[in-house]
């Protein structure tokens, strides 16, 4: 069984026991148990339910592993040929580690 829900914005594909890191969330404390209603399909064993735009009465509960993940670094590099124009930037995503403890459909 899998669903398919809505978090912070973005889409992700969740199964019970699995981890998911999403993009950081402000109101989370290590151990927090945190649910989603946001559900937009439901797949139980072939059996496909898809919300307009939301399934009703499903919901994901999910554990907070950890409230700040830092992901890897992104280089952003610019030049502009012949000019001596260059700009080095660096950005590191901040995550929210999950993990689904379970699915109510």
């Amino acid at each position: 069984m899998y669903v398919i829900v809505e978090i912070n914005g973005q889409q992700f594909k969740v199964e019970e026991g699995k981890k998911l890191f999403v993009h950081h969330m402000q109101e989370g404390e290590s151990g927090t148990t945190v649910e989603f209603d946001r559900v937009l399909l439901v797949d139980n064993d072939g059996t496909v339910t898809v919300g307009t735009p939301t399934v009703e009465g499903a919901k994901v509960v999910c554990e907070i592993v950890s409230p700040l993940v830092k992901g890897d670094k992104v280089l952003v590099f610019k030049k502009k040929r012949r000019k001596g124009y260059r700009k080095l930037n660096g950005h590191r995503q901040q995550f929210t580690e999950l993990t689904i403890k379970q699915i109510i459909a």
